[in-house]
């Protein structure tokens, strides 16, 4: 992993490197990059591939006393992080968070040439489902975050119908959730970055005019939803593909939200017959 500095403060990144046509992967809420480590390793050898860990609750590295860790602050560290790197021309990749429409409803997003939606916050469903709604309550309730992280440890309350069995159909290696979840229950500045975040999901009818705003971007656009999501609601995918002139929609079947777990060979063909028909168009 590599370092960068921000103005929230540094976050580390991965990257394979190459020539080929940049894919900046975007991860979730308590989630990190390593989410997406099955569709990397098939689609590194193509493309290079960036991966930020972005402030969400998996990080290493708490940020900044001060930092700006809202909604609309946590998108724009991604159009902060594509400048610093000199990144052009980028395909943002994103499953479950949806960064990435928020980032073009606040102007962000010029160096941004194609993105693919997986399974992800829409509209006016921030923080997805009830397992996003338990984050904002323990988010506003004192020692409510450090409680949650330590349950997190037991398999019961991460396979819990309701939660976190509701992210996955088939569970995540403990290996990886302990990466995910390590750094907040260890890390109280850790718990404090993403209160901050949790408490920041602004309005309803706020929600719904970023989402109105993404109409604005003219790249080509793949929206991939899970036929059997729990957290994202059904018809989220259709209106949102149909949000952009050059959106499609795609629907993979035996998966819930985190679909790079569930479906990760589905998924990785999707993403490439998408970026190689666009192609020409990106460039």
């Amino acid at each position: 992993m590599a370092e960068i500095e921000l103005s929230a403060g540094a976050i580390e990144y991965a990257d394979t490197g190459g020539g080929g046509p940049v894919l900046v992967f975007l991860h979730g809420v308590t989630v990190a990059p390593s989410q997406w480590r099955h569709v990397v390793a098939e689609l590194s050898g193509e493309y290079r591939c960036v991966l930020p860990h972005l402030p969400l609750g998996s990080h290493p590295r708490p940020m900044r006393p001060d930092a700006d860790l809202s909604l609309p602050g946590m998108a724009m560290l991604i159009g902060e992080f594509l400048e610093k790197l000199d990144l052009r021309d980028v395909t943002l990749v994103q499953n479950d968070w949806g960064g990435a429409q928020i980032l073009v409803a606040h102007g962000g997003a010029e160096r941004v040439a194609r993105m693919v939606l997986v399974a992800c916050e829409a509209f006016d469903n921030y923080p997805p489902g009830i397992p996003g709604r338990l984050l904002v309550l323990t988010a506003r309730v004192p020692g409510g975050l450090a409680l949650l992280t330590q349950l997190l440890r037991f398999r019961a309350v991460r396979r819990a119908p309701g939660g976190w069995g509701w992210m996955s159909k088939r569970p995540v290696p403990d290996g990886v959730m302990d990466e995910w979840f390590r750094p907040a229950r260890e890390q109280a500045a850790v718990r404090r970055d993403l209160a901050s975040y949790g408490r920041s999901v602004p309005p309803r009818e706020v929600l719904l005019d970023w989402a109105e705003r993404n109409r604005s971007f003219t790249g080509p656009v793949l929206v991939v939803w899970a036929a059997e999501d729990r957290l994202m609601p059904a018809d989220h995918g259709a209106r949102l593909a149909a949000l952009y002139p050059q959106g499609r929609l795609v629907t993979i079947p035996d998966s819930y939200t985190l679909v790079p777990e569930d479906q990760p060979a589905a998924l990785t063909a999707a993403i490439r017959a998408f970026l190689t028909e666009t192609r020409a168009v990106a460039s």
